[in-house]
């Protein structure tokens, strides 16, 4: 089910950081603004994108994937099997887990629009970390949790050790909630912890660590449908990995900007015009899929006066 095709150059596969080990807190970098300065209000950035530098777009996905791969190791498999849409920093960051490891992947791939076609920048490095692509048609992709979808999975690559889209079940809900417990110990005075939401999972984790008094503010990357309800699944995993509804969340759904993977041209230009503001800071690249549309959304309540003066706001670069 792999498409064959010359990959990009082969990266580099020294571990950063070894499998039975904690990741090192990640730094916090406060954003100069001036919507910000007229308001009151503080806003942190947590770089968790400077988690794995040498893999782009993995940063928190780590978090979700550690404990996955320990899991993994100790349940006796060798492979990875998990799910992702054609631009999934998820996929890429399971195969970069899987190199660096020691562990075989396989990534299902939401739709066929690529069989047989190149590879998008995302996909092609997937590729290049050695994981084993498989298209799935959208009708089946809807079944792709059922016991028959699965099996037949397993038929085609060998029994593998299942990770869901985006890596969040219950190991990497909880692995999420380090997020917040980092950051608490390194800027108590934060008030609302705010992060993009694309699968749930990462607002489901940081949540749980809240600090009474304190909240939790997700910004859907994804355009809601009849199909999609990120705050019924934000709380199921919540329950999956805690067993009730944690913390004080909520997710506005007003910064899509025509949904997954979508952009326009004002936000091409806002996420160019944060990155050429810095002065001295360690790179700010915004994902235009995931974090421009978190930090618009957030700057824009923040001109609208949804927080009072004093307010210490943080974001989550997830990477």
């Amino acid at each position: 089910m792999t498409l064959h095709q010359d990959p990009p150059p082969d990266p580099d596969p020294a571990p950063r950081f070894a499998l039975d080990e904690p990741l090192a807190p990640t730094p916090l970098q406060e954003l100069v603004d001036e919507r910000l300065r007229r308001a009151g209000v503080r806003l942190l950035l947590k770089r968790d994108d400077l988690i794995d530098p040498g893999v782009p777009g993995s940063g928190t996905k780590w978090r979700k994937l550690l404990p996955n791969a320990r899991a993994a190791r100790s349940a006796g498999h060798d492979t990875l099997l998990t799910f992702g849409g054609a631009y999934s920093h998820h996929l890429r960051a399971t195969a970069a887990a899987g190199r660096r490891f020691g562990l075989r992947t396989v990534g299902v791939v939401r739709g066929e629009e690529l069989r047989d076609r190149p590879l998008n920048p995302g996909l092609a490095r997937a590729a290049a970390y050695g994981m084993r692509l498989d298209f799935m048609d959208r009708v089946t992709w809807r079944l792709r949790d059922t016991p028959r979808v699965l099996e037949e999975l397993h038929e085609r690559h060998g029994p593998a050790y299942v990770l869901p889209e985006g890596g969040s079940n219950a190991l990497g809900v909880r692995g999420c909630r380090t997020v917040t417990e980092e950051l608490n110990s390194q800027a108590p005075e934060v008030d609302v912890i705010c992060c993009s939401v694309g699968t749930g999972g990462m607002l489901a984790g940081l949540a749980a660590g809240l600090r009474p008094g304190q909240r939790a503010l997700g910004f859907a990357a994804l355009k809601p449908g009849p199909s999609l309800d990120l705050d019924a699944e934000t709380a199921a995993l919540q329950r999956l990995a805690f067993g009730a509804r944690r913390g004080s969340w909520y997710i506005d759904h007003r910064y899509h900007f025509g949904g997954y993977g979508r952009s326009t041209p004002e936000l091409k230009a806002f996420a160019a015009g944060v990155a050429d503001r810095q002065d001295g800071e360690a790179a700010l690249d915004l994902d235009l899929t995931y974090e421009a549309k978190a930090l618009y959304g957030l700057l824009d309540l923040v001109e609208r006066g949804a927080f009072r003066r004093g307010t210490t706001l943080a974001l989550i670069i997830a990477g």
